[in-house]
Protein backbone atom coordinates (compact mmCIF):
# COMPACT_ATOMS: atom_id res chain seq x y z
CA UNK A 1 0.00 0.00 0.00
CA UNK A 2 1.40 3.26 -0.92
CA UNK A 3 1.88 5.42 1.99
CA UNK A 4 0.58 8.76 2.44
CA UNK A 5 1.84 11.86 1.76
CA UNK A 6 1.51 14.99 4.65
CA UNK A 7 2.96 17.74 3.20
CA UNK A 8 4.70 20.23 5.48
CA UNK A 9 3.34 24.04 5.55
CA UNK A 10 5.38 26.45 3.43
CA UNK A 11 5.61 30.40 4.32
CA UNK A 12 7.03 30.62 0.89
CA UNK A 13 4.65 29.47 -1.53
CA UNK A 14 3.55 30.11 -5.83
CA UNK A 15 1.73 33.04 -6.31
CA UNK A 16 -1.67 32.96 -8.40
CA UNK A 17 -1.41 35.42 -11.17
CA UNK A 18 -4.73 34.88 -13.40
CA UNK A 19 -7.23 31.98 -14.28
CA UNK A 20 -8.17 31.27 -17.55
CA UNK A 21 -11.97 30.08 -18.18
CA UNK A 22 -14.57 29.54 -20.82
CA UNK A 23 -13.45 25.83 -22.03
CA UNK A 24 -16.29 23.44 -22.91
CA UNK A 25 -13.68 20.33 -22.30
CA UNK A 26 -10.51 19.80 -20.77
CA UNK A 27 -7.41 21.98 -22.05
CA UNK A 28 -4.56 19.17 -22.99
CA UNK A 29 -2.31 21.31 -23.92
CA UNK A 30 -1.09 25.20 -23.46
CA UNK A 31 1.82 27.53 -23.53
CA UNK A 32 3.04 30.95 -22.32
CA UNK A 33 4.10 33.28 -25.31
CA UNK A 34 7.38 34.29 -23.95
CA UNK A 35 7.86 38.72 -23.97
CA UNK A 36 3.71 38.65 -24.19
CA UNK A 37 1.18 38.42 -21.71
CA UNK A 38 -0.25 36.11 -23.94
CA UNK A 39 -1.46 32.18 -23.89
CA UNK A 40 -2.03 30.08 -26.72
CA UNK A 41 -4.42 26.73 -25.91
CA UNK A 42 -5.28 23.36 -27.22
CA UNK A 43 -8.68 21.85 -25.91
CA UNK A 44 -10.43 18.28 -26.34
CA UNK A 45 -13.45 21.11 -26.98
CA UNK A 46 -11.73 21.11 -30.82
CA UNK A 47 -10.60 24.96 -29.96
CA UNK A 48 -7.43 26.42 -30.89
CA UNK A 49 -7.13 30.02 -28.81
CA UNK A 50 -4.44 32.59 -28.62
CA UNK A 51 -5.35 34.47 -25.11
CA UNK A 52 -4.12 38.63 -24.89
CA UNK A 53 -4.24 40.03 -21.48
CA UNK A 54 -6.32 42.99 -21.90
CA UNK A 55 -6.18 46.20 -19.89
CA UNK A 56 -9.07 45.01 -17.99
CA UNK A 57 -6.80 42.69 -16.55
CA UNK A 58 -8.53 39.80 -17.94
CA UNK A 59 -7.54 37.33 -20.75
CA UNK A 60 -9.21 37.19 -23.60
CA UNK A 61 -9.01 35.13 -26.94
CA UNK A 62 -7.84 36.75 -29.91
CA UNK A 63 -7.95 33.97 -31.94
CA UNK A 64 -10.54 31.16 -31.98
CA UNK A 65 -10.56 28.68 -34.39
CA UNK A 66 -12.50 25.41 -34.61
CA UNK A 67 -10.68 21.84 -35.22
CA UNK A 68 -12.95 18.96 -37.11
CA UNK A 69 -11.72 17.03 -34.09
CA UNK A 70 -10.46 17.21 -30.60
CA UNK A 71 -6.88 18.59 -30.15
CA UNK A 72 -4.80 16.49 -28.38
CA UNK A 73 -1.66 18.39 -28.16
CA UNK A 74 0.64 21.13 -29.11
CA UNK A 75 4.03 22.67 -29.89
CA UNK A 76 4.90 26.08 -29.97
CA UNK A 77 8.28 27.60 -31.73
CA UNK A 78 8.04 31.66 -30.69
CA UNK A 79 10.87 32.45 -33.09
CA UNK A 80 8.98 31.35 -36.23
CA UNK A 81 5.36 31.77 -34.09
CA UNK A 82 5.04 28.54 -36.13
CA UNK A 83 2.11 26.11 -33.76
CA UNK A 84 1.94 22.44 -34.12
CA UNK A 85 -1.54 20.94 -33.49
CA UNK A 86 -1.70 17.11 -33.18
CA UNK A 87 -5.28 15.81 -33.64
CA UNK A 88 -7.22 12.77 -32.04
CA UNK A 89 -7.24 11.55 -36.03
CA UNK A 90 -3.71 11.37 -36.21
CA UNK A 91 -3.09 14.42 -38.76
CA UNK A 92 -0.56 17.20 -37.08
CA UNK A 93 -2.05 20.56 -38.70
CA UNK A 94 0.44 24.01 -38.21
CA UNK A 95 -0.13 27.28 -38.18
CA UNK A 96 1.58 30.54 -38.14
CA UNK A 97 0.62 33.33 -36.00
CA UNK A 98 0.57 36.81 -36.92
CA UNK A 99 3.06 39.40 -34.95
CA UNK A 100 0.35 40.98 -33.14
CA UNK A 101 -0.87 37.23 -32.38
CA UNK A 102 -4.52 38.37 -33.32
CA UNK A 103 -4.13 36.14 -36.78
CA UNK A 104 -3.64 32.46 -37.55
CA UNK A 105 -2.33 31.35 -40.54
CA UNK A 106 -3.06 27.64 -42.17
CA UNK A 107 0.37 26.31 -43.16
CA UNK A 108 0.60 22.61 -43.70
CA UNK A 109 -0.98 19.11 -42.62
CA UNK A 110 1.29 16.02 -41.89
CA UNK A 111 -1.04 12.82 -42.06
CA UNK A 112 1.39 11.22 -39.25
CA UNK A 113 -0.28 8.59 -37.49
CA UNK A 114 -3.56 6.06 -37.71
CA UNK A 115 -4.32 6.75 -33.63
CA UNK A 116 -4.58 10.01 -31.99
CA UNK A 117 -1.42 12.41 -31.62
CA UNK A 118 0.16 12.28 -28.25
CA UNK A 119 3.08 14.36 -28.53
CA UNK A 120 4.25 16.92 -31.09
CA UNK A 121 7.70 18.66 -30.98
CA UNK A 122 8.76 21.05 -33.77
CA UNK A 123 12.73 21.23 -34.03
CA UNK A 124 13.66 24.50 -35.71
CA UNK A 125 17.51 23.46 -35.96
CA UNK A 126 16.89 20.53 -37.62
CA UNK A 127 13.63 21.45 -39.48
CA UNK A 128 11.86 18.52 -38.42
CA UNK A 129 8.34 17.77 -36.86
CA UNK A 130 8.65 14.79 -34.39
CA UNK A 131 5.39 12.96 -33.40
CA UNK A 132 3.96 9.94 -31.17
CA UNK A 133 0.93 8.85 -31.50
CA UNK A 134 -1.46 5.76 -29.82
CA UNK A 135 -0.71 3.45 -33.15
CA UNK A 136 2.28 2.72 -31.17
CA UNK A 137 4.84 4.86 -33.60
CA UNK A 138 7.18 7.30 -33.78
CA UNK A 139 7.73 9.44 -36.64
CA UNK A 140 9.32 12.42 -37.83
CA UNK A 141 8.45 14.46 -40.83
CA UNK A 142 10.41 17.54 -43.08
CA UNK A 143 8.62 21.09 -42.26
CA UNK A 144 10.24 22.36 -45.07
CA UNK A 145 8.48 19.79 -47.77
CA UNK A 146 6.09 18.36 -45.30
CA UNK A 147 7.49 14.83 -46.29
CA UNK A 148 8.12 11.74 -44.10
CA UNK A 149 11.78 11.35 -43.31
CA UNK A 150 11.30 8.52 -41.09
CA UNK A 151 9.18 6.20 -38.38
CA UNK A 152 9.77 3.71 -35.68
CA UNK A 153 7.58 0.99 -34.17
CA UNK A 154 7.59 0.85 -30.27
CA UNK A 155 6.06 -1.47 -28.38
CA UNK A 156 3.46 0.40 -26.79
CA UNK A 157 1.45 3.50 -26.74
CA UNK A 158 3.81 6.40 -26.63
CA UNK A 159 2.88 9.22 -23.91
CA UNK A 160 5.76 11.28 -23.81
CA UNK A 161 8.91 12.38 -25.70
CA UNK A 162 12.08 14.68 -25.74
CA UNK A 163 14.75 15.46 -27.90
CA UNK A 164 18.58 16.64 -27.92
CA UNK A 165 19.41 18.66 -30.94
CA UNK A 166 23.42 18.25 -30.25
CA UNK A 167 23.65 14.72 -30.70
CA UNK A 168 20.27 14.34 -32.39
CA UNK A 169 19.03 11.60 -29.88
CA UNK A 170 15.22 11.14 -29.01
CA UNK A 171 13.53 9.79 -25.99
CA UNK A 172 10.33 8.40 -26.21
CA UNK A 173 8.42 6.69 -22.80
CA UNK A 174 5.59 4.33 -23.57
CA UNK A 175 2.71 3.08 -22.07
CA UNK A 176 4.72 -0.39 -20.80
CA UNK A 177 7.05 2.16 -18.75
CA UNK A 178 10.19 1.94 -21.04
CA UNK A 179 12.03 4.38 -22.29
CA UNK A 180 13.80 4.27 -25.52
CA UNK A 181 16.72 6.36 -26.75
CA UNK A 182 16.81 6.79 -30.60
CA UNK A 183 19.15 8.18 -32.43
CA UNK A 184 17.77 10.09 -35.91
CA UNK A 185 19.21 10.68 -39.30
CA UNK A 186 17.83 12.41 -42.00
CA UNK A 187 15.99 9.64 -43.10
CA UNK A 188 16.53 6.87 -40.70
CA UNK A 189 17.31 6.19 -36.82
CA UNK A 190 19.26 3.46 -34.97
CA UNK A 191 18.33 2.21 -31.61
CA UNK A 192 20.66 3.08 -28.66
CA UNK A 193 19.34 1.54 -25.77
CA UNK A 194 15.87 1.33 -23.63
CA UNK A 195 15.70 1.16 -20.09
CA UNK A 196 12.74 0.82 -17.86
CA UNK A 197 12.50 1.58 -13.74
CA UNK A 198 8.95 2.50 -13.43
CA UNK A 199 5.81 -0.08 -12.40
CA UNK A 200 3.35 1.99 -14.27
CA UNK A 201 3.23 4.04 -18.02
CA UNK A 202 5.88 7.39 -18.44
CA UNK A 203 3.19 10.12 -18.48
CA UNK A 204 6.11 12.71 -18.44
CA UNK A 205 9.97 13.14 -19.84
CA UNK A 206 12.06 16.09 -19.17
CA UNK A 207 15.34 16.24 -20.75
CA UNK A 208 18.35 18.95 -19.02
CA UNK A 209 20.85 19.23 -22.32
CA UNK A 210 23.25 20.42 -19.87
CA UNK A 211 24.12 18.22 -16.78
CA UNK A 212 22.72 15.21 -19.93
CA UNK A 213 19.86 13.81 -17.27
CA UNK A 214 16.40 12.55 -18.24
CA UNK A 215 14.00 12.87 -15.84
CA UNK A 216 11.01 10.57 -15.80
CA UNK A 217 7.33 10.39 -14.46
CA UNK A 218 4.99 7.74 -14.37
CA UNK A 219 1.32 6.78 -13.47
CA UNK A 220 3.08 4.62 -10.14
CA UNK A 221 3.55 8.39 -8.97
CA UNK A 222 7.11 8.47 -8.89
CA UNK A 223 9.85 10.25 -10.95
CA UNK A 224 13.32 9.05 -11.67
CA UNK A 225 16.13 10.58 -12.75
CA UNK A 226 18.31 8.77 -15.27
CA UNK A 227 22.38 10.13 -15.33
CA UNK A 228 22.56 9.78 -19.35
CA UNK A 229 25.73 11.57 -19.10
CA UNK A 230 27.23 10.00 -16.38
CA UNK A 231 27.25 6.86 -18.27
CA UNK A 232 27.51 4.93 -15.34
CA UNK A 233 23.43 3.58 -15.39
CA UNK A 234 22.76 6.05 -12.49
CA UNK A 235 18.69 6.10 -11.48
CA UNK A 236 17.55 8.34 -8.69
CA UNK A 237 14.20 7.97 -7.45
CA UNK A 238 12.13 10.89 -6.42
CA UNK A 239 8.86 9.86 -4.57
CA UNK A 240 6.72 13.22 -4.20
CA UNK A 241 3.03 12.89 -5.53
CA UNK A 242 0.17 10.62 -4.30
CA UNK A 243 -1.08 10.41 -7.74
CA UNK A 244 0.31 10.03 -11.41
CA UNK A 245 3.04 12.65 -12.22
CA UNK A 246 1.41 14.59 -15.26
CA UNK A 247 3.93 17.18 -15.56
CA UNK A 248 8.25 17.66 -15.61
CA UNK A 249 10.62 20.82 -15.76
CA UNK A 250 14.12 21.89 -15.04
CA UNK A 251 15.34 24.70 -14.26
CA UNK A 252 18.86 24.97 -14.68
CA UNK A 253 19.61 28.58 -13.18
CA UNK A 254 18.87 27.45 -10.12
CA UNK A 255 19.03 23.47 -10.99
CA UNK A 256 15.40 22.48 -9.46
CA UNK A 257 13.40 20.17 -10.81
CA UNK A 258 9.19 20.94 -10.89
CA UNK A 259 6.76 18.36 -11.00
CA UNK A 260 3.08 18.43 -11.22
CA UNK A 261 0.51 15.84 -10.49
CA UNK A 262 -3.14 14.67 -11.21
CA UNK A 263 -3.66 14.90 -7.25
CA UNK A 264 -3.08 18.87 -7.66
CA UNK A 265 0.63 19.29 -6.43
CA UNK A 266 2.90 21.07 -7.33
CA UNK A 267 6.78 19.94 -5.76
CA UNK A 268 9.77 21.74 -6.12
CA UNK A 269 12.78 19.03 -6.36
CA UNK A 270 16.22 20.34 -4.99
CA UNK A 271 18.77 19.30 -7.34
CA UNK A 272 21.13 20.78 -6.04
CA UNK A 273 22.43 18.20 -3.53
CA UNK A 274 24.18 14.82 -4.17
CA UNK A 275 21.20 12.07 -4.09
CA UNK A 276 21.60 8.75 -3.34
CA UNK A 277 20.33 5.50 -5.59
CA UNK A 278 17.22 3.41 -3.64
CA UNK A 279 18.74 -0.26 -2.65
CA UNK A 280 17.63 -3.10 -4.54
CA UNK A 281 15.43 -5.70 -2.64
CA UNK A 282 17.01 -8.48 -1.38
CA UNK A 283 15.47 -11.94 -1.79
CA UNK A 284 15.23 -14.11 1.36
CA UNK A 285 13.04 -16.41 3.06
CA UNK A 286 13.65 -15.65 6.62
CA UNK A 287 13.89 -11.95 8.37
CA UNK A 288 17.78 -10.70 7.57
CA UNK A 289 17.73 -9.28 11.54
CA UNK A 290 15.94 -11.92 13.32
CA UNK A 291 16.00 -14.76 11.01
CA UNK A 292 12.66 -15.60 12.08
CA UNK A 293 10.88 -17.48 8.61
CA UNK A 294 8.25 -15.91 6.39
CA UNK A 295 4.99 -17.43 5.60
CA UNK A 296 6.07 -19.48 2.59
CA UNK A 297 9.34 -21.14 4.24
CA UNK A 298 7.41 -24.12 5.57
CA UNK A 299 10.45 -26.16 6.45
CA UNK A 300 12.04 -23.36 8.80
CA UNK A 301 8.23 -22.83 10.26
CA UNK A 302 8.53 -26.46 10.90
CA UNK A 303 11.60 -27.09 12.09
CA UNK A 304 11.52 -24.20 14.88
CA UNK A 305 8.08 -24.64 15.18
CA UNK A 306 7.30 -20.76 14.75
CA UNK A 307 4.49 -19.20 12.65
CA UNK A 308 5.63 -17.66 9.43
CA UNK A 309 5.87 -13.65 9.47
CA UNK A 310 4.66 -11.51 6.53
CA UNK A 311 7.53 -10.11 4.48
CA UNK A 312 8.91 -6.32 3.98
CA UNK A 313 11.64 -4.35 3.04
CA UNK A 314 13.69 -1.56 4.68
CA UNK A 315 13.72 1.48 2.26
CA UNK A 316 17.05 2.45 3.47
CA UNK A 317 19.19 -0.56 3.04
CA UNK A 318 17.44 -2.89 0.98
CA UNK A 319 16.76 -5.98 3.41
CA UNK A 320 13.89 -8.14 3.58
CA UNK A 321 12.60 -7.35 7.35
CA UNK A 322 9.48 -8.86 9.53
CA UNK A 323 7.10 -6.52 10.58
CA UNK A 324 8.75 -6.45 13.80
CA UNK A 325 12.09 -5.68 13.05
CA UNK A 326 11.06 -2.63 11.02
CA UNK A 327 8.52 -0.91 13.36
CA UNK A 328 9.94 2.48 12.71
CA UNK A 329 8.93 5.19 10.01
CA UNK A 330 11.74 7.86 8.74
CA UNK A 331 11.66 10.26 5.65
CA UNK A 332 14.99 10.02 3.78
CA UNK A 333 14.52 13.08 1.04
CA UNK A 334 18.82 11.95 -0.20
CA UNK A 335 16.76 9.30 -1.23
CA UNK A 336 14.07 10.46 -2.96
CA UNK A 337 11.27 9.78 -0.16
CA UNK A 338 10.15 13.27 1.42
CA UNK A 339 7.26 11.24 3.21
CA UNK A 340 7.87 8.47 5.59
CA UNK A 341 8.86 5.19 4.84
CA UNK A 342 8.98 2.04 6.60
CA UNK A 343 12.85 1.24 7.19
CA UNK A 344 14.27 -1.37 9.51
CA UNK A 345 15.04 -0.85 13.37
CA UNK A 346 18.76 -0.65 12.90
CA UNK A 347 18.59 1.71 9.58
CA UNK A 348 16.53 4.39 11.49
CA UNK A 349 18.88 4.56 14.40
CA UNK A 350 21.45 5.60 12.41
CA UNK A 351 19.72 8.47 10.13
CA UNK A 352 20.56 11.51 11.61
CA UNK A 353 18.35 15.00 11.63
CA UNK A 354 20.36 16.10 8.90
CA UNK A 355 19.66 13.40 6.76
CA UNK A 356 15.83 13.88 7.60
CA UNK A 357 16.37 17.26 6.41
CA UNK A 358 13.87 18.24 3.01
CA UNK A 359 14.67 18.80 -0.35
CA UNK A 360 11.66 19.66 -1.64
CA UNK A 361 8.83 21.63 -0.94
CA UNK A 362 5.47 20.72 -1.45
CA UNK A 363 2.08 22.97 -2.60
CA UNK A 364 -1.27 22.84 -3.91
CA UNK A 365 -2.75 24.08 -7.28
CA UNK A 366 -6.20 23.41 -6.02
CA UNK A 367 -7.33 21.63 -9.30
CA UNK A 368 -6.31 18.26 -10.50
CA UNK A 369 -3.48 19.10 -12.84
CA UNK A 370 -3.59 17.61 -16.57
CA UNK A 371 -0.46 19.37 -18.25
CA UNK A 372 1.77 22.23 -17.21
CA UNK A 373 4.55 24.24 -19.02
CA UNK A 374 6.83 26.39 -17.32
CA UNK A 375 8.20 30.13 -18.99
CA UNK A 376 11.96 30.34 -17.51
CA UNK A 377 12.77 33.98 -18.32
CA UNK A 378 9.52 35.59 -16.26
CA UNK A 379 9.59 32.23 -13.71
CA UNK A 380 6.02 31.34 -14.64
CA UNK A 381 4.12 28.04 -13.92
CA UNK A 382 1.09 27.44 -16.65
CA UNK A 383 -1.10 24.62 -15.11
CA UNK A 384 -4.39 23.09 -16.84
CA UNK A 385 -6.78 21.23 -14.82
CA UNK A 386 -9.86 18.86 -15.08
CA UNK A 387 -11.75 21.36 -13.68
CA UNK A 388 -11.17 22.95 -17.35
CA UNK A 389 -9.13 26.05 -16.11
CA UNK A 390 -5.76 27.00 -17.10
CA UNK A 391 -3.73 29.02 -14.00
CA UNK A 392 -0.76 30.80 -14.06
CA UNK A 393 1.57 31.02 -11.17
CA UNK A 394 4.77 33.09 -10.36
CA UNK A 395 6.93 30.54 -8.89
CA UNK A 396 9.61 33.12 -8.25
CA UNK A 397 9.05 33.20 -4.69
CA UNK A 398 9.92 28.98 -4.62
CA UNK A 399 12.09 28.99 -8.01
CA UNK A 400 15.18 30.51 -6.49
Amino acid sequence: MAAEIHPRPQTRKPVLLSKIEGFQDVVNTAVIIPKEDGVISVSQDRTIRVWLKRDSGQYWPSVYHTMPVACSCMSFNPETRRISVGLENGTVSEFVLSEDYNQMTPARTYQAHQGGVTVVLFVLEMEWVLSTGQDKSFTWHCSESGQQLGTYRTTAWVSGLQFDVETRHAFVGDHSGQVTILKLEQDNCSLVTTFKGHTGNVTALCWDPVQRVLFSGSSDHSIIMWDIGGRKGTAIELQGHNDKVQGLCYAPHTRQLISCGSDGGIVIWNMDVTRQETPEWLDSDSCQKCEQPFFWNFKQMWDSKKIGLRQHHCRKCGQAVCGKCSSKRSTIPLMGFEFEVRVCDSCHDLITDEERAPTATFHDSKHSIVHMQYEPTRGWLLTSGTDKVIKLWDMTPVVS
